[in-house]
């Protein structure tokens, strides 16, 4: 069961994932579709690429693909771990007397 404590972690979690992501995960996710997308096409088209329009499409579609990728991963785990520390607080905030006490002895 989700609580406030929880949903605020995911909201503090995915903020988190977004700014990683407009930081570095841009960047890399575009450089790594980019490789991705030149060995595709490398092995399609032949080395050394030409320019025509099928190589530079796949190397552009590879590249949006890694950015994708990139932002979900980076939104989706920092989603997940907000939520694990926000459900983890959550449990030590609202311990009841009685569990406190049995867990002193």
């Amino acid at each position: 069961m989700k609580t406030r404590t929880a949903k605020r972690g995911i909201y503090i979690g995915a903020a988190a994932g977004l700014l990683a992501f407009a930081l570095g995960g841009l960047l890399h996710g575009a450089f790594i579709g980019g490789v991705l997308g030149l060995n595709i096409a490398g092995s399609l088209f032949g080395l050394p690429l030409t320019s025509a329009i099928m190589p530079r499409l796949i190397v552009g579609a590879m590249m949006v693909l890694g950015i994708v990728i990139s932002g979900v991963l980076l939104v989706t785990g920092g989603s997940l771990l907000g939520c694990v520390a926000g459900a983890a607080l959550e449990s030590l905030l609202h311990r009841g007397p009685a569990e406190t006490a049995t867990q002193a002895k």
